[in-house]
């Protein structure tokens, strides 16, 4: 590929050989071909490729804003005769870094560090490095890809936040359910020994009296969820606050995890969460259609607070009297109900029997949270 240099080179040869054969100057002919005859030569240069490994790494693979991802390259000449000066080309979101390499003698090798250009929360696909050599006057280059695709994902910042533990029990011998997973510590019944089952957990005063092997069924306890509701529409976001209200459903998520408490994220929008809530949060967008609030009825409907013990926080912009009255109506079904608000002026009906804070940004946000929950 011709470089900016190698281009100019090309026109000028062209030029000269055409204005000399017009205005009969030999001389001028001459200087065209000298011009080519370089050209040539800087292909044949380019015409054995060095042979070289490259091994790239991406350290972390998962960041939060505000963080910085890096990358390294490893280049080792493997060749029997030394390789050219190399620029080794990164791509991510269309923004190119250039890595140069120097000249490596046979079985050297090189390894460089760069930042990666990813500042923004997303899912960045970083595709095969370019590494590519030229002549010795820049007038060609010939690049190779090299490696595999590479996946970053940059998560939501996150601010610290209390939680509000008035969700249930959490202690190791709570209350406990049928579908509670094994495992835990706490004492739910007595059945009968299956194969496989710890030893120490047999019962022998009911095998004693029963004539059949019973052990006790432990399980981990019904501890409090916690439940995230993220109102993904658009329309209740002025300007680039849906962006703070993803930064606040992160922090809620991982203030949870942080605590121990099982949570689950949803949103009001048709695209819900998988496994990982934050890479969720990481690629998430406005839903323009998104019906907002209006939808959480159904959306909470197989929730049963009073056998489960679950926590809802709802994350939003403007709520008004519609929205207000809902979550009101909502209130008995949950042992607490929380509303973030993200709005940039007054947020209008406040829900009676709602834990509410608003706030024009998720930084003040947080202040303001935990000034209220930890006072």
């Amino acid at each position: 590929m011709l470089t900016r240099t190698g281009a100019a080179m090309a026109c000028t040869a062209v030029g000269l050989v055409a204005l000399g054969g017009w205005a009969d100057y030999p001389e001028l002919v001459v200087l065209g071909l000298g011009a080519a005859a370089t050209l040539l030569v800087a292909s044949a240069w380019l015409f054995v490729s060095p042979r070289l490994t490259v091994v790239r790494e991406v350290q972390p693979h998962r960041v939060f804003e505000g963080n910085t991802a890096r990358g390294t390259l490893t280049v080792t000449n493997i060749g029997r005769r030394r390789s050219p000066g190399l620029l080794v080309t990164e791509t991510v979101a269309g923004h190119r870094t250039t890595v140069p390499v120097p000249a490596l003698a046979a079985g050297g090798s090189c390894t460089a560090g760069y930042p990666l250009p990813i500042t923004r929360r997303g899912r960045y696909l970083i595709p095969a490095v370019e590494v590519g050599h030229s002549d010795p006057l820049r007038l060609l280059h010939r690049g190779h890809a090299r490696g595999g695709e590479l996946v970053v994902h940059v998560y939501p910042r996150v601010h610290p936040l209390a939680m509000i533990t008035a969700g249930g029990p959490h202690d190791a011998e709570g209350p406990t359910v049928n579908s509670a997973p094994l495992g835990g510590v706490a004492f739910h019944s007595l059945r009968e020994y299956v194969p496989g089952d710890d030893w120490r957990h047999i019962h022998w005063g009911a095998t004693a009296r029963t004539g059949t092997v019973m052990a006790r069924h432990v399980v981990v306890p019904d501890e409090p969820r916690q439940l995230v509701v993220f109102d993904t529409s658009s329309a209740s976001y002025p300007g680039t606050l849906f962006e703070d209200a993803v930064r606040v459903t992160a922090s809620f998520c991982v203030a949870a995890e942080k605590a121990g408490l099982p949570f689950e994220l949803r949103t009001t929008g048709a695209r819900q969460p998988g496994p990982s809530a934050l890479e969720f949060l990481s690629t998430v967008d406005g839903d323009r259609t998104g019906v907002g609030l209006a939808g959480l009825s159904d959306l909470v409907r197989d929730v049963v607070a009073d056998s489960q013990g679950v926590a809802l926080t709802v994350v939003t912009g403007q709520v008004g009297d519609e929205a207000a009255q809902l979550l009101m109506s909502l209130r008995s079904r949950f042992l607490s109900v929380s509303l973030a608000q993200l709005v940039t002026a007054d947020p209008g009906t406040r829900p009676r029997g709602v834990l509410a804070v608003a706030a024009p940004g998720s930084e003040q946000f947080a202040a303001d949270w935990n000034r209220l929950v930890l006072r």
